[in-house]
């Protein structure tokens, strides 16, 4: 539904607020929508012309549930097009409009310019309602079953994918020529003197470079060459799949990539639209009379819950926190050889770079790097930062630690991979079998075997052979197999699980 002249009007000002500030936003087009309309479109991550698929339909059950018994509201909703596309619920206050929209003008600003962000299909509504044309083809040909049958084997390692590559096209791998000569010797040093020629090649020599081509000449025999991060690649480009079935697979890859971005910067995100609606509204649009509607609805999205991180909170106070000490001058090597308290205290050479520096970081930082940069010993004791943990004799959460680094490495590991294990293809022909052997990065923390059984299940489905995984259990290497019929374990003791 179209706006209405007094929310057209509301925009428009919006909109010059923004630009006043130095925001650079994509043209910005507002949807009125009902609440149940907002439930759906949310269901479907913001494309309501995405695929079929029952998970959209469970997903929208729970947003209609959690909304009716009051445990959730959706404020706003905003996809990363050109031009971005947002929406409004119609029964909003106009405060609560007002905020919207300047939220959203903070999130399309920095859709625009993060770096991460600048491989983006910005035509991806159009894409999605392409995928959901096809898939729609391949179920009327098929049958419903069958299509999301296969869909649920796909969304089961949509999270498989490589996120270092995100600006890299997926490249097939080129067979080598016909006359390629695979003959290899080890390449002496010349010199033209016999009596230098053991002198130049002493045997260790010799020997060194004999390793290295049985070394190469191993890993070119090996499938892959080297570990692959990208599963969903490997088994789109390497399993036995009918053409349909290829399809479903790289449309399923191809929207996991486009939500990598958002999934990498959640915390920056979400933390540069609150500042810049809580800048719009308490310094350009709110009025007198909305003052304590404005107070209630932004602490409460600011609110933090037990045993979650609040992007909004955390990235919110973490850009004002930056803006406060590039405007003080606290940065660089003469404060952070200060190790006096007062004098730290005091410190202010009233530099006035904060809003350059903000900006710089928005356009040039990804929630690790952010966090791994930005987030201080000072900042994590004003924010009471702390570690939690279960403790095994009592059976109950408790806080585990304090200690700056304890709270950092946390958060970081929280976040690196998208908080998921960091899972590798290894061998796409274990055993000579061709079996899939994946490998599991362990860092201390456990693979879910239930989790991981389902989805090696999922896995068999789609490479038509066995598949496992190299894990560690209770510091043990173990590989986790399914056969199609049978899960098995088997401890390892000549395999060294990473």
């Amino acid at each position: 539904m179209s706006l209405p002249p007094h929310l057209v009007e509301m925009h428009r000002e919006i909109r010059g607020y923004a630009d006043e500030y130095g925001l650079d936003c994509f043209e910005v087009i507002f949807e009125l929508v009902s609440v149940d309309q907002m439930n759906m479109v949310a269901a479907y991550t913001g494309f309501p012309t995405r695929y079929p698929h029952w998970r959209f339909g469970m997903e929208y059950e729970q947003l209609s549930k959690t909304h009716e018994y009051g445990l959730s509201k959706i404020y706003e909703l905003v996809i990363n097009t050109d031009p971005c596309y947002a929406y409004l619920i119609q029964s909003n206050s106009i405060m609560e409009q007002k905020l919207v929209m300047a939220h959203v003008h903070g999130h399309c600003d920095f859709f625009k310019n993060n770096y991460y962000f600048r491989a983006t299909n910005r035509r991806m509504l159009d894409q999605m309602a392409n995928h959901a044309a096809r898939v729609r083809r391949y179920m009327d040909k098929h049958g419903v079953d069958v299509v999301e049958s296969f869909l649920d084997a796909c969304l089961s390692i949509e999270n498989l994918i490589d996120q270092r590559a995100l600006f890299e096209k997926r490249r097939r791998p080129e067979p080598p020529a016909p006359d390629e000569d695979d003959t290899r010797t080890v390449r002496l040093i010349p010199t033209e003197k016999g009596y230098l020629r053991n002198y130049m090649n002493p045997k260790e020599f010799i020997e060194a470079e004999r390793k290295k081509l049985e070394e190469e000449a191993a890993r070119k025999k090996r499938f892959p060459e080297r570990p692959q991060r990208d599963l969903m690649s490997f088994v789109l480009e390497h399993a036995p799949l009918e053409l349909w079935e290829q399809d479903c697979l790289d449309i399923v890859r191809e929207e996991s990539y486009y939500f990598a971005p958002q999934m990498q910067t959640k915390i920056m995100n979400e933390g540069w639209a609150s500042y810049w609606h809580s800048k719009i509204m308490t310094t350009r649009a709110l009025s007198d009379s909305e003052l304590m509607d404005y107070a209630d609805t932004h602490s409460s999205t600011m609110g933090m819950q037990p045993g979650r991180i609040n992007p909004y909170k955390l990235g919110l106070e973490l850009f004002k926190n930056i803006e406060e000490r590039w405007n003080k001058g606290q940065y660089g090597k003469e404060w952070d050889e200060c190790d006096d308290f007062a004098t730290r205290k005091r410190w202010d050479k009233q530099t006035g770079l904060g809003r350059e520096k903000i900006f710089e970081v928005r356009k040039l930082y990804n929630d690790v790097t952010f966090i791994d940069e930005f987030l201080t010993e000072d900042f994590a004791r004003e924010q009471k930062l702390f570690t939690y943990g279960l403790n095994k004799n009592s059976g109950d959460w408790e806080i585990q630690s304090r200690e700056f680094q304890d709270v950092k490495s946390k958060l970081l590991s929280q976040l690196t991979n998208f908080g998921n294990p960091i899972i590798d293809v290894v061998d796409g022909n274990w055993e000579n079998r061709g079996e899939l052997l994946l490998e599991h990065t362990h860092h201390g923390v456990d693979l879910k075997l239930d989790w991981a059984r389902d989805t090696l299940e999922n896995l068999v489905r789609l490479w038509r052979r066995p598949a496992g995984i190299l894990t560690r259990v209770d510091n043990k290497p173990v590989v986790l197999r399914y056969d199609g019929k049978t899960h098995t374990e088997k401890v390892m003791s000549n395999a060294v699980a990473s």
